[in-house]
């Protein structure tokens, strides 16, 4: 009997997804749980598997498709490696259909603005278009297979200013330079492009810096790092340290783990912590889940666990949803002050930096110390600058004395 294949549900606020790349194709005997093709979606890549054993039937969605949740992938049918899926009947059966369903179904067909539309834009994108009154005269060249319009596309367009979308006009066409390579953005990137521009126009960001001596920080490691790594079989790194620095900073200064909806604030009494790590797709925030809730070891192996997946690309989409704070840190790659971009609904992100000795003033004294500038992105809209001074300012004193953390003080 023949089973459906369809597009999984694929998280909080995701309703469509690429598809990137066929892993298997019509006719390939499959085994269950073996993975036939791979989906990509504004967050992370999914490889949808099969339940069971069988040949693949044909594609129903192409490599490049832009494919909504729930719909049809492909089939699964009984049989050996080698024979005939069942439906590689499926194009006659459309052609069997009544005449009048054709226009619609043929972009060559559609003479109303509406029908172009449909032809022009995906599923998704027509869906939004429709409920912004657009054209795809108005939104212009698609990002999608052949020119097609994607959701992404529509929502670059709304992104910006009335005026810009008023007078948008179509690009002329680049002449590239043969010494040029032209590759496609694929939907990760594009949405993140996308995501940072959003944040850019909707929110209020300001950034405020300060500067931390780690020269606590350091000697709490180098004394108990040993007993710390034969305990817990992980290293006591800053990132534990900086993260239960926030969230007791957090405690005090609630609006910022808070997010605005609409016309009203949401406070939060718990803090899902969202880590920035790099993988080969590039930077992604996988969220530590009631991080206020863990100790150090927790935390720590649970950012080595997310580096590990980011790596591998095996990171879930229950990875990335979710965050109500998040902190990112450029030092690794030598960045020694910069200004983070918050991850919108976000209303805040903590920037670390590169540590560097630096010349500094200690009861008189100049003496060279271990030191970092930190920066605090946030949203205007809510939080106002004492409390985003003060909240940087708790973080470096609770860094500088670590046993803060632990006498809640």
């Amino acid at each position: 009997m023949s089973v459906e294949i369809k597009v999984p549900t694929l998280g909080e606020s995701v309703t469509t997804a690429t598809v990137a790349k066929w892993l298997k194709k019509a006719g390939d005997a499959v085994a269950a749980d073996e993975p036939i093709v791979e989906l990509e979606t504004d967050k992370v890549s999914v490889e949808v598997s099969a339940p069971q054993a069988g040949v693949l039937g044909a594609e129903v969605a192409k490599e490049g498709d832009e494919v909504e949740v729930g719909a049809l992938l492909t089939t699964l049918e009984p049989g050996a490696a080698g024979a005939k899926p069942a439906a590689a009947a499926a194009p006659a059966e459309k052609k069997e259909a009544p005449k009048a369903a054709a226009p619609a179904a043929t972009p060559s067909a559609p003479k109303d603005a509406a029908a172009i539309d449909a032809a022009a834009a995906l599923p998704a994108a027509r869906k939004l278009m429709t409920e912004n009154n657009l054209s795809a005269d108005q939104v212009g060249k698609g990002s999608g297979l052949n020119g097609r319009i994607t959701k992404g596309d529509v929502q670059t367009f709304l992104s910006q200013p009335p005026v810009a979308q008023q007078q948008v006009a179509p690009k002329p066409p680049r002449n590239d330079d043969p010494r040029e390579d032209r590759v496609k953005m694929t939907p990760l990137p594009r949405t993140i492009a996308r995501r940072l521009n959003d944040a850019q126009t909707t929110a209020a960001i300001l950034t405020t810096f300060n500067e931390v001596d780690l020269s606590a920080a350091m000697e709490l490691r180098a004394e108990y790092q040993d007993f710390f790594v034969k305990k817990h079989g992980v290293k006591l790194g800053y990132m534990s340290i900086f993260s239960r620095a926030v969230i007791a900073a957090l405690k005090e200064f609630p609006a910022i783990n808070a997010e605005i909806d609409g016309e009203d604030v949401i406070y939060r009494d718990f803090v899902n912590l969202g880590i920035a790590v790099g993988g080969p797709n590039g930077l992604v925030v996988p969220v530590i889940r009631d991080a206020d809730k863990l100790g150090f070891a927790q935390i720590e192996k649970t950012i080595a666990g997310f580096g590990k997946a980011a790596r591998e690309g095996t990171l879930k989409i229950d990875d990335l949803s979710g965050g109500t704070f998040s902190i990112t840190n450029g030092g690794i790659y030598g960045s020694l002050l910069s200004t983070p971009i918050l991850n919108a609904p976000q209303s805040g992100i903590l920037g670390m930096h590169s540590i560097q000795e630096r010349p500094v003033a200690v009861k008189g004294q100049v003496v060279i110390r271990p030191m970092m500038y930190i920066a605090l992105s946030y949203d205007h809209r809510i939080v106002d600058g004492k409390e985003a001074v003060s909240f940087l300012v708790r973080i470096k004193q609770n860094v500088e004395d670590p046993r803060r953390l632990l006498i809640d003080v």
